[in-house]
């Protein structure tokens, strides 16, 4: 076995139990969370390198699929941006969360669309295209629309300006994206086999900065988990699930094929909490990260969760349909 090939399997073992190391890692930050703390100073860089991942996925075939499918991809990302961040905005009042929490919920709902969605979205079989193209409009929109959609609603108790939000969100995802698409240009016609083993491997680099990063997040808010956790975790679970359903029926109700409804789905549901952890230690504090933090984990259980769900549905109707075997 290659060097390449080994880097390929252990990648493979660290993306397919990413939520076990998620929540081992988050346990252990709550029994033991000075080891974990630094990491909160780093947030910022470990989310750059996230992004440079994501665009090292990106081909230029994934831009002409925005000319080539405006409508679809003009649901899904305006889907985005309204369910969620107006779903953020009603939970804080319904849950009376602190401001120093509430913030955490209303950046989740700000913040692009995750590479996850994609994942998901290949898992549900549904239409991978779709989500790609969503969440490339969504990341390059992120440094006008998260900062735009903070400040709109909580913005009168706050001291951030837009452009400083903006500049943060340039330098820790836009820049690092589009130097990862620019690297997979190159080595696609200069060295493919490079670019195909970066982008098997690099999705372990990735799983290794958000366990880091959520376990950063747990040990700094022990306290707040214990104190305010039913509150919180209730915030989570339902943000998700208002995401998800909110993205299928705005599938549903623009008349959308099945497996784009479900890209649709995901790309609402899940979000880039990363970037919200990012923006919250540097801009707020790290109580305002713990629900972005939890966001990360949480959608990493419904989001298979509910692929697996459109598999199986998938399988039954295929079993229904087919012609009883011959005696």
């Amino acid at each position: 076995m290659t060097a390449a090939d080994q880097l390929r399997r252990a990648s493979e073992v660290a993306n397919r139990y990413f939520v076990v190391w998620v929540l081992l890692f988050a346990g252990v930050a709550l029994y033991a969370p000075e080891p974990f703390l630094p990491v909160l100073d780093y947030v910022a860089p470990l989310l750059g390198v996230i992004m440079l991942g994501m665009g090292l996925t990106l081909q230029p075939a994934d831009f002409r699929r925005l000319v080539e499918r405006p409508r679809d991809v003009a649901i899904g990302a305006v889907a985005q941006w309204l369910v969620m961040p107006v779903a953020a905005y009603g939970l804080v009042g319904v849950l009376s969360l602190p401001p120093e929490v509430g913030i955490g919920l209303v950046l989740v709902g700000a913040a692009p669309g995750g590479t996850a969605s994609n994942v998901m979205t290949f898992l549900g079989k549904g239409d991978v295209a779709l989500s790609v193209a969503v969440t490339t409009v969504t990341t390059l929109a992120a440094p006008v629309v998260m900062p735009a959609w903070t400040l709109a609603l909580i913005g009168e108790s706050l001291e951030v300006t837009f452009l400083a939000m903006f500049t943060t969100i340039v330098q820790i995802v836009l820049i690092p994206v589009l130097l990862g698409f620019a690297i997979r240009y190159y080595l696609d016609r200069r060295a493919p086999r490079a670019a195909e083993v970066g982008v098997d491997v690099f999705p372990a680099v990735s799983v290794v900065a958000i366990v880091a990063i959520v376990a950063g997040v747990v040990g700094a808010n022990v306290d707040n988990i214990v104190t305010a956790g039913a509150a919180v975790l209730a915030a989570v679970v339902a943000h998700n699930a208002v995401g998800l359903a909110g993205g299928y029926g705005v599938g549903t109700a623009a008349g959308m094929a099945e497996d784009r409804v479900r890209a649709c789905t995901f790309e609402v549901g899940l979000q880039n909490s990363g970037l919200a952890v990012a923006l919250a230690t540097t801009f707020f504090s790290a109580e305002a990260a713990l629900i972005p933090a939890l966001f990360s984990v949480w959608h990493n259980v419904t989001g298979p969760a509910l692929a697996s769900l459109f598999s199986w549905r998938d399988g039954r109707a295929t079993g229904a349909e087919a012609p009883p075997a011959d005696d």
